[in-house]
Order: C-alpha cells, then sequence, then structure tokens
C-alpha cells in the first residue's frame, strides 16, 4: 500500500479525501480562530494553534478535553468523543496540560488515530489553547471478524517467513532445529486500518529468529479480518545502523525480578576511549559484589527495584534478547568500586555513564522524569552476539536498551554517547508521540532519536555547533578510521525531498527509516546552528511530546516544529530562519510531487503490499487495490507497450488476488479467502475463472507457461514446497518438498519444464548430511535432471527457464561478499558463473528473471555509503553471454531513485518492475534499458 502522507512506501495507509460534511451530514464548519492547518482527508483540522477557549468543567483533564471536542462538533466534526476517544496519556508542565487520545472505530482502536488538546490548567479552570494530530472522520467499516486470532496468527507468521526468504534467499535450518518453527505470532486483536472507510484487522506481533541469518525478528502485521490476508507489515525494530537488530517488550517485572538488594555507593571505570569517568553503582550484598546500578536519580518511592542499570549479557544470543527478559544475566558486577577492564571492553562502563547523561539532559532541559516521564527503570544490555559472533548493533525495544560486542573495527555501539541517546531517544518517542516506525513517520522517529542523541553528545563534549563534525553520528565507535570515516550518518549530508528522497518498500529499511532520516534530522540540525542548541532544543521536545502524533510525515513534522516554536515566542526572524532551515531541504508541502523518473507507468498507485507482477508474450499481470487502499486486490493485465485497455482478471469477490504471472495467453494467480489459498487461471481472450488447486497456505512464487503451472506452498511451519499442474487436467497435481527434512523453493517455468532449488537431508548417521540441489524437470515425460549439488551451509535463491537455460541464484559460506549468478544447459552439463559472487561490485541479488536474450536481476551494494545505491536495482546480463566476461554485464535497466523490485521479463531486453521512487508503488516499464546511471 502506499501513502501521500504517513507511511511512505510500497506498503503504507493511504486515506481518501472526505467531502466537508460528508461524515455528519452538516455544513462545512465555520472558520476556527488563530492559525489552522485542514486535515488531509479528513474533516478534523491536523492543526489549530492561537485559541483561548474554556473547557467544560469535567475533572480530569482528558475528560475536559473530550467534552471540549464534543461541545465544537461543528467545528471539529468528532461527534461522540467521550465513546470514540479513549485517554492515552496526559502530561503537564507548570500549568500546561497536553492531552492524548486514542480513536477507536466502534470500539476497536484505529492506527495512527490519535488526537491531543493542550490546555491551560489555572486553579481546575481549563483554557483549550490549541489541538492536533489525526482523528479520521470517514471510517464506516464493520467491526465483526470473520477470520480468528489462530489463522491471522498462521498467516502473518508464513507472510513473514515469506519475506526472509525473499531477502536473504532460502538456507538449510540450523542443525537441531529442523523441526523447530523459527518464528512465533502473538495476536494482539482487532485494529482498523484508517484507509477509505477502514480496513478491519487482526494485529499479528511476530517474533523469532531470521532462519537465514540469525538476525531477531520482531513484526507488526495486520491481516484483513474478512479475507485472510496481511495487508500491512513492518518491523517494530528501533536499531540505531540499518539493516535492524531486534525489538520486543518484555514485562518490567522480569528485570526487577533479576535485582537484589543493594546499597548506594559511588564508583569508577574507564571508557573504550581510555576516560576516566565517575560512575553510580551500588553494592550488593547478595553477591558480594558492586554491581552497576544507579539509584541516584530514579526515586525508589515505593517501587523497590527501579533504578538505572547495567546488565552483563556477554554471550547471550541477540535473539534470545528480542521481545524478552534473558534467563540468568544479572547486573555487571565487580569487587570493587571501581570497574576494571573487563566492564570496559564489555562497553559496560560506557553504556552506564552515558545512560546517565541522557537521563540528566532530559531532566535538566526538559524536566522528563525517564523515559516514560514516570520515572520508569533504565535497562541496558551489554556484550550481545549473534550465535557467539560479533554482534555490531545497538536497539531499544520498547523496555530496554541492547548493545551488540562489536567487532575488530567497531567498539561496542555503547561507546559512542549519540548512539546510547539515540536509542534512549526511542524511548521517549515512543511514551510520546509513538511515530510508527515505517516510512516518513519512521524516518521522523530515526530523525528525532538523531537530533537528540547527538545533542546531547554535543553538549557534554563541549562541541561547537560550528565544529564540520558536529553533525557527525557515531563516529568515535572505529579502532581506526578517522571520525568521518566511521560515522554511520551525518546531520550535515545536506540531503534533500527532491534530490535525496527514496521511496522504499517496507522489506527495504521499513520504508527507508534510516535512509531518509537526514533530510529531517538535517533541517533540525541545520535549525541548531541557526536558533542556538537551548532554543531548538526545546521548540524539537515540545513538537515531539506535544505535537506530533504516530502516522505524521515530514511535511506535519514541519508544521507541528514550527507551531512549537511560536508557542515559545520565536517569531520574526527566529521563525524565519526555522522556516528556511526546512524549505532548504525540500520539506515543503507537495514536495512529493516533485520526485521524477525515466520508467513510463503502466499501471499506477496499485496500493498493495506482499505481491509481485508476472509477464511474458508481450502481457503483464499485477494486483491492484482501489484509490485509498481499502478494498480487497484485484488481478489485472495489460500489454507491456502500454497501448489498448486494461483487462480486469480476477472477480471482486471480496477475496484477495495476488502474485500473478501470464504467458501472454494466461493469467494465473492466488487468492486469498478465511477457508483457503486457492490458485486460480482465466484466458486473457476472456473466458470463466477456473479453480486449480487449494491449500492452506500460499507461497511468493506462481509462474505459467503454455499447459504447465508451477507455484510454491508452504506447510505448517513454513515448510515449504513446489507444485506443478497441468491447466487442462489440474487434477494431476505433482508436489515436491513440503516436509519437515526435505523442502522445495523457488519454481519457473518455460517450454514445458520446471526448475526449482530442493534442500533435504541425505543421510543420518552421527551428524545428518543435508545438501541443496538445482533440478529441472520435463513435464511430459516426469524425468528429473539434476543440475547441481551444493552443500548445505550456501543459501539458494529464485531460479529461472529460457528455453536454452537455468539460471539461479546463490551464496557461498564464505567471507565473500555479493551473489553469484548461475547458469547451466537444461541437461546440467557446462555450470557456470555467468556473475561470481565476487566478480560485479559485488552485489547482494535477492530477485532473478529471464527473457531469451537478458537476465535481469534486483540487486543493492551492501557496501555502499547509507543512500540509493543500498536500495533494490535492477542489473542486466547478456543470456548467452560468456560466464564471468566483463561484457556479460550490460548495465542498469533504470536510473529512478528508490526501490525496484520483482522483475519480469517482457521479452528481449525489456522488462516490468513495481517501483517506489515517488513514494507510492507503480507498475513500470523501459522498453531500452539505460546501461549506466551517473
Amino acid at each position: 500500500m502506499a501513502s501521500a502522507a504517513a507511511l511512505t512506501g510500497a506498503a503504507a495507509l493511504v486515506v481518501p479525501a472526505v467531502p466537508a460534511g460528508a461524515a455528519t451530514g452538516t455544513e462545512t464548519p465555520p472558520p476556527l480562530p488563530g492559525q489552522v492547518v485542514p486535515g488531509q482527508r479528513t474533516e478534523t483540522p491536523a492543526l489549530v494553534r492561537g485559541i483561548r477557549e474554556q473547557a467544560p468543567d469535567a475533572g480530569s483533564a482528558a475528560g475536559a478535553a473530550r467534552a471540549y471536542l464534543e461541545a465544537e462538533e461543528g467545528r471539529y466534526r468528532i461527534a461522540h468523543a467521550e465513546r470514540d476517544l479513549v485517554p492515552a496519556g496526559t502530561t503537564a508542565s507548570g500549568t500546561r496540560e497536553t492531552v492524548r487520545l486514542q480513536q477507536r472505530h466502534h470500539g476497536v482502536p484505529v492506527l495512527g488515530g490519535q488526537y491531543i488538546v493542550r490546555m491551560e490548567n489555572k486553579g481546575g479552570e481549563r483554557i483549550v489553547t490549541g489541538t492536533s494530530g489525526k482523528y479520521f472522520t470517514g471510517l464506516t467499516t464493520g467491526t465483526t471478524a470473520e477470520v480468528g486470532e489462530e489463522l491471522a496468527v498462521e498467516r502473518a507468521v508464513d507472510r513473514v517467513l515469506d519475506d526472509l526468504g525473499a531477502e536473504n534467499f532460502a538456507t538449510a535450518p540450523r542443525e537441531g532445529e529442523e523441526e523447530r518453527l523459527p518464528l512465533q505470532g502473538t495476536a494482539r486483536g482487532l485494529v482498523v486500518l484508517p484507509m477509505g472507510t477502514g480496513v478491519l484487522t487482526q494485529h499479528v506481533t511476530v517474533r523469532g529468529t531470521d532462519p537465514v541469518d540469525g538476525e531477531p525478528v520482531l513484526r507488526e502485521v495486520y491481516v484483513d479480518a474478512r479475507a485472510g490476508y496481511p495487508v500491512l507489515g513492518y518491523s517494530g525494530i528501533k536499531t540505531f545502523r540499518a539493516p535492524a537488530a531486534a525489538s520486543g517488550q518484555p514485562a518490567p517485572e522480569e528485570a526487577a525480578g533479576q535485582r537484589s538488594t543493594a546499597v548506594r555507593e559511588t564508583g569508577s571505570g574507564v571508557r573504550l576511549d581510555g576516560t576516566s569517568v565517575g560512575l553510580d553503582v551500588s553494592r550488593d550484598e547478595e553477591r558480594g559484589l558492586y554491581v552497576l546500578r544507579d539509584r541516584t536519580r530514579i526515586p525508589d518511592d515505593d517501587h523497590g527495584d527501579r533504578a538505572l542499570t547495567t546488565w552483563d549479557a556477554r554471550g547471550t544470543n541477540v535473539g534470545d534478547v528480542s521481545g524478552q527478559w534473558p534467563e540468568g544475566i544479572q547486573e555487571f558486577g565487580s569487587p570493587t568500586p571501581e570497574f576494571g577492564g573487563e566492564a570496559t571492553e564489555a562497553g559496560a562502563v560506557d553504556a552506564h555513564w552515558a545512560a546517565a547523561r541522557v537521563y540528566d539532559y532530559y531532566r535538566d532541559e526538559h524536566g522528563r522524569d525517564s523515559l516514560d516521564g514516570r520515572g520508569m527503570s533504565i535497562d541496558s544490555l551489554v556484550g550481545v552476539t549473534e550465535f557467539g559472533q560479533p554482534y555490531v548493533n545497538a536497539f531499544w525495544d520498547g523496555r530496554k536498551m541492547v548493545y551488540g560486542t562489536g567487532d575488530a573495527e567497531y567498539r561496542p555501539l555503547a561507546a559512542a554517547l549519540d548512539v546510547v541517546g539515540h536509542e534512549m531517544t526511542h524511548g521517549v518517542t515512543e511514551h510520546s508521540a509513538n511515530l510508527v516506525y515505517a516510512g516518513q513517520s519512521g524516518a521522523l522517529n530515526e530523525a528525532i532519536a538523531d537530533y537528540f542523541g547527538n545533542a546531547v553528545e554535543t553538549d557534554v563534549l563541549g562541541i561547537p555547533a560550528t565544529d564540520p563534525d558536529s553533525g557527525l553520528l557515531g563516529e568515535r565507535l572505529c579502532r581506526t578510521k578517522s571520525p568521518r570515516e566511521c560515522a554511520l550518518r551525518d546531520l550535515n549530508d545536506g540531503r534533500t525531498t527532491t534530490k535525496s528522497f527514496l521511496g522504499l518498500d517496507f522489506l527495504n529499511d521499513n520504508g527507508g527509516v534510516h535512509l531518509n532520516s537526514t533530510i529531517f534530522g538535517g533541517a533540525l540540525w541545520d535549525a541548531r546552528e541557526e536558533l542556538g542548541a537551548d532554543l531548538t532544543d526545546k521548540i524539537v521536545y515540545k513538537a515531539l511530546t506535544e505535537y506530533l502524533t504516530p502516522l505524521d510525515g515530514f511535511t506535519e513534522g514541519r508544521a507541528a516544529v514550527l507551531a512549537a516554536a511560536q508557542d515559545l515566542s520565536v517569531a520574526g526572524d527566529g521563525l524565519k530562519a526555522l522556516r528556511r532551515a526546512f524549505t532548504a531541504h525540500g520539506i515543503v508541502p507537495g514536495w512529493e510531487l516533485a520526485l521524477g523518473v525515466d520508467s513510463e507507468p503502466l499501471l499506477d498507485r496499485i496500493n498493495t503490499t506482499g505481491t509481485g507482477l508476472g509477464a511474458g508474450g508481450g502481457w503483464w499481470a499485477a494486483s491492484k487495490s482501489n484509490e485509498d487502499g481499502s478494498e480487497p486486490y484485484s488481478v489485472w493485465a495489460g500489454r507491456a507497450d502500454g497501448k489498448g485497455q486494461l483487462k480486469l482478471m480476477s472477480p471482486n469477490d471480496g477475496r484477495y488476488h495476488v502474485n500473478p504471472a501470464t504467458d501472454g495467453t494466461t493469467v494465473v494467480w492466488q487468492a486469498y479467502s478465511p477457508g483457503a489459498v486457492e490458485i486460480l487461471a482465466r484466458p486473457l481472450a476472456g473466458g470463466p475463472v477456473k479453480k486449480l488447486w487449494a491449500g492452506r497456505s500460499g507461497g511468493s512464487v506462481t509462474d505459467v507457461d503454455g499447459d504447465l503451472v508451477t507455484f510454491s506452498y508452504a506447510n505448517v511451519g513454513g515448510r515449504s514446497g513446489v507444485a506443478y499442474l497441468s491447466l487442462k487436467n489440474p487434477a494431476d497435481v505433482s508436489t515436491v518438498g513440503g516436509g519437515t527434512y526435505r523442502r522445495a523453493y523457488s519454481p519457473s517455468v518455460d517450454d514445458g519444464r520446471i526448475a526449482y532449488q530442493e534442500w533435504r537431508r541425505v543421510a543420518l548417521a552421527a551428524r545428518a548430511v543435508y545438501e541443496w540441489r538445482t533440478l529441472v524437470v520435463d513435464a511430459a515425460t516426469g524425468e528429473t535432471t539434476v543440475v547441481h549439488e551444493a552443500p548445505s551451509t550456501t543459501s539458494h535463491g529464485p531460479t529461472a527457464l529460457d528455453g536454452a537455460h537455468v539460471f539461479w541464484l546463490a551464496e557461498r559460506d564464505t567471507d565473500e561478499s555479493g551473489t553469484a549468478l548461475f547458469r547451466a544447459p537444461l541437461d546440467g552439463s557446462g555450470v557456470a558463473e555467468l556473475a561470481p559472487q565476487a566478480g560485479w561490485g559485488p552485489l547482494r541479488v535477492y530477485d532473478l528473471t529471464a527473457s531469451e536474450d537478458r537476465v535481469t536481476v534486483a540487486a543493492y551494494d551492501p557496501d555502499a555509503p547509507l543512500g540509493n545505491e543500498t536500495t533494490p536495482k535492477l542489473h542486466q546480463f547478456e543470456a548467452a553471454g560468456t560466464p564471468g566476461a566483463q561484457g556479460t554485464y550490460k548495465g542498469r535497466v533504470s536510473c529512478n531513485r528508490g526501490s525496484q523490485t520483482h522483475p519480469a521479463a517482457v521479452g528481449g531486453g525489456q522488462v516490468v518492475w513495481l517501483d517506489a521512487t515517488t513514494g507510492t508503488t507503480d507498475v513500470v516499464t523501459r522498453v531500452r534499458p539505460t546501461g549506466g546511471c551517473g
């Protein structure tokens, strides 16, 4: 799904325009006094300030706020504030009160539906000074689910497993884990997505470990509660660097239960940069040790376990701390108050010292009592590994900070004060604006974390704003590199929306949360240099805690910061400087319209997620929702030259019709319903839809050529299988894989043959032996040819056929980065690397399509500086070229910015693909590939 306002990317929220009076039947409301920013696609104003209106006497602040909005229904169009707005937290500072109200639709929470009322409270008499946020007035969807939680969890887990396989290829399960499901889903209840009239979904949190690379997984998935299709999904991991690490939320008492009684002490330690620092520690009488537990900052009151604490998690796998408190860890201890080399090398001294500095900053500068504003404990885990190997990342998981070991070049990430400030600011954001961690709102979340992380560091270390390195983040992490070489981001990088914004799907950096963050963060940092640290910090903090709401993007972020500045009496040249900072970074209303492309659109704003497209015989086929993304998907087909009328292939029957394929004669696709996933087919010339197969779960691959159809599917536990059948006799279906010790992946079909990847157990002795095989099946004779065999330590990706050759992708278990593109004749002779793993960039490839002339892959450069080249682009090779020769590589298909995914070969060098450059996802093509991009 796509968005012009909130979750920008290939999967996002789209809220349609609602004509004035449409939701309530009343006439256009009278103009409000003061400054008013109209809501986009809702009748409720997005921002109102400069008013002073009496709030009804209703006891609590939340009660007064709701009573005020209901009394002013003609202005705010919130007819039943008492019923539809639930208190979501009130913060007070002096006489100011900020009330957050969560929208509900017939009792069901609305994702991102949050409205804020700002008031002054003098002696119990409340005056409303402004409002802001998103209240969606056009919602009419019913709230009765037809899909239960059990099926929703199953479909959500299947989707995440499929997504992980698309990102990282299929890899053998770790020994002893063949029967274990690597991911677990937890039902969170019903949620309405504010798209159009609303989409009722089951919210599922999927946690676990990526079976491919061992990274922890946390995905928030929303499954349509009527058809059982996952319509929205994004990672809940809030990390300092991309790719992300892990996230979760253990119960506070899990951490508290590990503590024992202690006496407050003063200690010391040495940071990783060699600086000696004082530490607030405690004496643990039960262990007979001094521990990194600071009770000087967070008052105990009646909560005897509240503290600022650093925990020894050395050797703990990062997957075991995601969403849970790991067993057996203790507070980092020392026999004396002077913590020695072990605490230094683990990053414990840095983590403990830095967390105290960040706590002090928020307390002293903004009057905030810990991350939640209510004195919550602050816990840091240090020394986390990735299956015993170095882990170079840090993250906030909703309850604690987690820091990896670092490696030969990078110190533990707690060694950088700006990193610690960044992660702790994620906690502040989660307990205030709670910006959804995807697309523009996610980039805004990262930008604010970068801003305050860097603000703390520059203030503590005394770095002037004029220092050219003042905007660097993570620059002190490296052991050998210079600060500028080491830095992972730079708030002074000068990125703008028009030249630097990257439209991405949610499988790529969660829709650009890191890649686009310095556009907004850079504007804030420019303002800090212009207006000064103290004033700008107060402006940004006020915008975060009193104005921003979960689905706000760059434009709403600008409006919030400007309004907060005016509240703080910034005017004249100061306000001009603030506006200038945003304008210089391209953050102006309507900036999305300036994003350009070099491709030809075939189908725009498809508003879908989790579905590919197909092409062949001069035609393409793709799934599409309606303009606001609220309708189940339909399959459309069109000519690749853009001529003629589009053809609707699937019925509009409430099911989600996805992953279509075509050979220019027939279109085949998958249809999701609560009962099953079906494979359907229909001739392009017209005729009835034919049911070919039905099962519990579909895969991401469907392909057709002539009378032969192939597709992937999954049995319980994500055990992947491949099936193929005849259009004329679909009951005679052949399957392979789908078991615990034999699985099949990535089928393709051409000229009567099916290619696929297979992983299987070949021996069972003291230690099981597994292997990978690339196979080609002659459907007419049933003869199977083993084209290639490889050990189970490799990972295998998609296959493609062109009538004479089979192509596939693989990555060896070596120190080489990048992906190898293999080619072999159909009889298996002469297997060669058309593009060696280390020979053309090297790039990381994860999608593949082939015609008789060209092989096209979607690939990105994992070693490039954070930016455009770290997002997937389409590259082409000569299908019959000399393996490994430089001339085989023909260059780029398109120079569009943003993600280019799901290529499908039309013929010759032409492909169609899904392109998210404009911030929405479109089906596009280029007749002639560009070759090179300057």
